[in-house]
């Protein structure tokens, strides 16, 4: 009886202790499969951007409940200096809001921590015809919000073009023969906000450099001494302001011409076509304008080299990429990716679209919603279209880009030569 007694106390103690064994034991398992990435994203709680990535948070880790996202949200100066300030301290995020650039990607570039993310980039989803080369050997640190923002955007009104007997010009030379009906018409062919400097350089020299030098990689090549700003290449594209301006292609009192003005000459149909960059579109709210109007690349320039034709200049867009340090634990890394695809999900980026927060997705085959404006399926198609070129002052700043977008406007106005004014600016950045 006694050892009964003492089997049954033995079964009852081995009841009670064992599941709370074995629960503890699960408990501690689910934990250690929790994945965490910690995370930097941009935007706060006030706009869309902060909005967005809350609401895209929430959900992720929904439908992921083994994935942590521990993320970080800050805006604008703040975020920058948080990014120096954690990279200085070793405190590296496993993802990160950041670009490729001298303002996004340098922090992350000096601290050694930009990672390749080509190997892991699904080709199923992304086009990679969309998503510019970033590091000397083809590596992509960060996948863009969107296609690159294009800064020397030709605004065609077809409709008038249409009404003066003219179709959308192939060459310079189609440019030019609407002159003189332009004139009649009391109208401009080509309008430019001459009056900023900037414009000058984002959206018209952009491009022409790269026409001239068959190069589209030009800007960062002199800067890095390849190239001189004497060089043949640079004085016949800024040579190309000046003939136009005596062909009357562009007048030469659009350097008197604001941006305000600009647009409204635009959209008040009082030119045939505008000079800007692609953020330009939203301004224009007349309809017959909006809906008849193209965004379209500079036709073939004289000098022009086949390799760069049909070229635009355009700034990389910012993105979300994996760091080194986030990379180094493969099951980190797996989820991270993981979580970047999710934001950039047909429904997400279709939404940004829509919102004007990109230009155009970089999603493979992504078709465009019928119901887009004109202008937004006009962006689409140009990014997905023209091979880009760098913008100049997205490398070329400071005391020689001054130089540049001032002697343009004298090329115009006929206060100085090409030549001269390469020469400056020449001189300025090897100093």
């Amino acid at each position: 009886m006694k050892n009964f007694t003492k089997t049954l106390l033995v079964l009852l103690l081995v009841l009670i202790i064992v599941p709370s064994i074995m629960a503890g034991g699960k408990s501690e398992s689910k934990g250690e499969e929790k994945i965490v990435v910690t995370a930097m994203g941009y935007g706060d709680n006030s706009n869309q951007e902060g909005l967005a990535w809350k609401r895209i948070v929430d959900s992720f880790e929904k439908e992921n409940p083994n994935i942590d996202i521990q993320d970080e949200l800050l805006y604008d100066e703040a975020y920058h200096q948080k990014v120096v300030a954690r990279l200085a301290s070793g405190d590296v995020p496993d993802l990160a809001y950041m670009g490729a650039d001298a303002r996004w990607g340098a922090p992350w570039m000096e601290a050694d921590q930009q990672y390749n993310l080509k190997s892991l980039i699904d080709t199923d989803h992304y086009d990679l015809a969309l998503i510019p080369e970033m590091g000397p050997n083809g590596e992509i640190y960060e996948i863009p919000l969107g296609t690159s923002n294009i800064t020397t955007v030709l605004f065609m009104n077809k409709n008038l073009v249409e009404s003066l007997g003219f179709s959308q010009p192939k060459t310079y030379e189609d440019l030019v023969a609407m002159v003189p009906a332009a004139k009649a018409a009391g109208i401009d062919v080509v309008s430019i906000d001459g009056a900023d400097g900037w414009a000058w350089g984002s959206c018209l020299m952009s491009s022409f450099i790269a026409r001239t030098s068959g190069d589209l990689m030009w800007v960062s090549k002199a800067l890095a001494g390849e190239n001189k700003f004497t060089d043949k290449a640079f004085v016949d594209a800024l040579g190309l302001i000046s003939t136009m301006v005596s062909d009357g292609v562009i007048s030469k009192k659009s350097v008197l011409v604001d941006y305000g003005t600009n647009v409204s000459n635009f959209n008040n149909e009082k030119a045939l076509f505008m000079v800007q960059g692609q953020w330009a579109a939203g301004g224009v709210e007349n309809p017959a304008v909006a809906d008849s109007m193209v965004l379209m690349a500079w036709p073939k320039m004289p000098g022009e080299k086949a390799s760069a034709a049909g070229s635009v200049a355009a700034a990389w867009s910012v993105g979300y990429g994996l760091t080194k340090s986030g990379a180094e634990d493969p099951a980190v890394r797996d989820a991270g990716i993981k979580f970047i695809n999710y934001f950039y999900s047909q429904a997400e980026v279709t939404q940004r679209l829509r919102d004007g927060a990109i230009v155009a997705p970089v999603l493979k085959n992504f078709v465009v919603p019928d119901d887009l404006p004109n202008g937004v399926k006009q962006k689409v198609v140009l990014a997905q279209t023209a091979s880009s070129s760098e913008v100049i002052d997205a490398f070329l700043t400071g005391a020689p880009n001054d130089a540049l977008n001032a002697g343009m406007q004298k090329i115009a106005s006929g206060q100085a030569t090409a030549a001269e004014v390469a020469a400056e600016v020449e001189a300025l950045a090897r100093k």
